[in-house]
């Protein structure tokens, strides 16, 4: 079987092995001394006395504990923070080079407005001054509930201050992007209840049935799973991986099953006919079950048979029986949602299936089994001032409760759905399935701010950018979450004075609210971010300031969890794929790349294998027995219902038969020349497909069409 060595021996192994991930390959350090030479805005930093200090990295939900090391005052490197609870001492490739988006040519380095087709430079008062007259202007219009507002996340005190500052608008169209917190949220809320979550523990099960986590590609905190998978061997652990190709995970595990894309729901329904048709289940454990498990039993058993699956799904039905047989007889088995990262569409018919297999094997808080416990809630936010314009406005139904559906809403609208949008630690018009129909939306949005540092795709649609500070340069709480076992808070600190004139977004959020007056004004009566955030986190205060990190939660909770079936019991459709092309367009995961937020940095992009980008070209894998007319390495037209690219080809036998592969975290078009046009954006050839009963764009992929260019 021909497999990628480069990308197999690569990044994501190195660390599941144990490294810390700090040797990053021959290529990269081959380089090196190129970049330093010839990379202009590359910092070279002068004699002076050596110092370290810690803060935590937030460039992805691992939040991992960072050393800075520093010469004459001035940061030269990133390490991990050794006995830090999430990663002990390991570092991903991204926080190694957390530094680079210090330098970033891409930064904005002062309050731009928009005039015309280019942005001009503005004072922060001006700045400030402009977006309160706007927002004031909406409220007068009695409509403030189309003030919204599109966040990277939920949780922390930032984000607590953007919701705080709608809802004393009188707004309640507060949007995250897709993350696997959400994802593990919304998982709980449809199996156990309102206000729970999930995680998983990784580090002491001993069977992981893995529905395409990637483990070693970046799913959930990096750094950690890293260290999971490479102690697994050590604890005589199983990993079976389960997905259409033969990614490092499913390359690293006991087991690679191949499934066809999308039927990842089906296979995991079918596992549960064989556990309860051979009464392998913990009869205590579904003696909690709710919903109609009589019916879902029927269910299984009626179109959920192994001959059944096996043709559906494309897996033996021998091998689902034996996969049935093994978890439910293993002493800690844990089954792992969250197709790659666990941040992009997913299905929550396969969510529900998968954790379904946990919660009927009766692995619920245990140990090394799946946790389920109510959401974190450290911050204490003092009770808003409300006043009628925001009462009403506030009580109006919100537009949908996921991005997409307000990407929707504003499309399809004659009139403007929304009249001004937040948009902070996002990036929708890449990030999102058909990036071009987020673009056209956010383009409909009469008054757009941006709170970015970086001049990236959403932020060229905004009238106005309020930069913000990198997490090298600020102060902000950063809690751990994406399925960890433990729950951590830590704190970024600010490591160097501000490069440029840019601001914490706690602060500039606070201006504004300032700045709007009245009931507004006074539900932010802090003077500074940081008075707000030492008064919000002032139960943990103690530990964050002097520690640098609070736990919050660790070891295994206590009690059984109910689980209504409900969902699965109506049995809803599984997702297909839009159109009617042959082949199968699937999005693919990559540890060195990023795929939502910021942009991979130079050093990252650097590292990524010739068989993923080659030049300027994209690399899309394919079976040989796929790519009848097609030359490996040659160049091709790739074609799906909403685009068409130009690609390189890569023959790889461990993609299946009818699938084709396409990184994430590409094709940027902004402004820096070491990580913009550089391959396409996989976003712009997959359009959403929204899942019926969930309302989530599940759309695993596409189908497509490849010929010879």
């Amino acid at each position: 079987m021909k497999v990628d060595r480069r990308s197999f021996l690569g990044l994501g192994l190195g660390a599941a092995a144990g490294i810390a991930v700090s040797p990053i390959g021959m290529k990269l350090t081959d380089d090196s001394s190129i970049w330093t030479q010839n990379w202009p805005w590359t910092p070279v930093p002068v004699d002076g006395e050596v110092s370290y200090e810690n803060s935590v990295c937030s460039l992805c939900p691992g939040s991992c504990g960072i050393s800075i090391k520093k010469i004459g005052g001035r940061p030269v490197k990133i390490e991990g923070l050794a006995e830090y609870p999430i990663n002990d001492g390991g570092a991903c490739l991204h926080g190694i080079a957390g530094l680079q988006y210090l330098y970033d040519p891409a930064r904005v380095k002062t309050p731009l407005k928009k005039n015309g087709d280019k942005f001009e430079e503005i004072s922060w008062d001006d700045a400030i001054a402009f977006v309160a007259d706007k927002l004031g202007d909406i409220r007068k219009s009695g409509a403030p509930e189309k003030l919204a507002c599109i966040i990277d996340k939920d949780q922390g005190s930032v984000s607590g201050l953007f919701k705080r500052l709608l809802k004393t608008f009188g707004s309640s169209n507060f949007y995250t992007m897709p993350s696997l917190e959400s994802y593990l949220e919304l998982t709980a809320a449809t199996l156990h209840g309102e206000g729970e979550t999930i995680s998983f523990d990784l580090e002491n099960a001993n069977f992981v049935l893995s529905f395409g986590a990637g483990i070693i590609e970046g799913w959930g905190s990096p750094v950690n799973c890293f260290k999971a998978n490479a102690s697994r061997k050590q604890r005589h652990a199983k990993l079976y991986q389960i997905e259409p190709r033969l990614s490092n995970t499913a390359a690293n595990a006991d087991r690679w099953i191949p499934v066809k894309p999308g039927t990842e729901a089906d296979l995991a329904l079918g596992i549960c006919a064989v556990i309860l048709k051979n009464k392998l289940f913990d009869s205590t454990a579904t003696a909690n079950f709710k919903g109609g498990l009589n019916k879902f039993g029927a269910l299984l058993q009626k179109d959920y048979t192994s001959s059944k699956t096996a043709e559906i799904t494309g897996v033996k039905a021998s091998d689902i029986e034996k996969i049935a047989i093994l978890f439910a007889k293993a002493k800690m088995p844990v089954a792992v949602f969250g197709k790659g990262r666990g941040d992009g569409a997913q299905s929550l018919k396969e969510l529900v299936a998968v954790h379904t297999l946990n919660c009927l094997v009766g692995n619920i808080n245990k140990k090394g089994g799946a946790f389920v416990q109510q959401k974190t809630n450290y911050l204490e936010f003092p009770d808003e001032s409300m006043d009628s314009i925001a009462d009403k406005g506030f009580g109006k139904t919100k537009l949908g409760p996921y991005v997409n559906q307000l990407i929707e809403k504003v499309n399809a609208s004659s009139e403007p759905a929304v009249e001004a949008l937040f948009v902070y630690n996002a990036n929708p018009c890449h990030s999102l399935h058909d990036s071009k129909n987020a673009k056209q939306a956010i383009g409909k949005i009469p008054f757009v701010v941006s709170f970015s540092s970086f001049l990236d795709e959403t932020a060229m649609e905004a009238d106005i950018i309020l930069p913000s500070h990198t997490f090298i340069e600020r102060l902000e709480d950063v809690p751990s979450g994406a399925g960890l076992s433990k729950t951590v808070v830590g704190l970024t600190k600010p490591i160097v004075k501000p490069l440029f004139n840019t601001k914490n977004p706690g602060d500039a959020i606070l201006l504004i609210a300032k700045a709007l007056e009245g009931s507004i004004a006074k539900s932010f009566e802090w003077e500074s971010y940081e008075e707000c955030l030492e008064g919000v986190t002032s139960s943990i205060w103690d530990s964050l300031s002097e520690e640098g990190f609070a736990i919050i939660s660790e070891g295994v909770p206590s009690g059984s969890a109910k689980v209504n079936i409900s969902f699965l019991a109506k049995n809803p459709l599984t997702v297909q794929a839009q159109g009617d092309f042959a082949l199968t367009l699937i999005p693919i995961d990559n540890m060195r790349l990023i795929s939502a937020g910021v942009a991979a940095s130079p050093f990252a992009i650097k590292t990524v294998s010739d068989k993923v980008l080659m030049g300027r070209d994209i690399v899309v894998e394919i079976n040989p027995l796929t790519a009848k007319g097609l030359k490996d390495g040659g160049t091709a037209t790739l074609t799906t219902p909403i685009g068409t690219a130009r690609v390189k080809v890569n023959f790889n036998e461990g993609t299946m038969p009818g699938v084709i592969g396409m990184v994430e975290g590409l094709g940027h078009t902004f402004d820096n020349k070491y990580v913009s046009n550089k391959g396409i954006n996989v976003n712009d050839l997959i359009g959403p497909v929204i899942e019926s009963g969930s309302g989530l764009d599940a759309a695993f992929g596409i189908k497509a069409k490849i010929s010879k260019a």
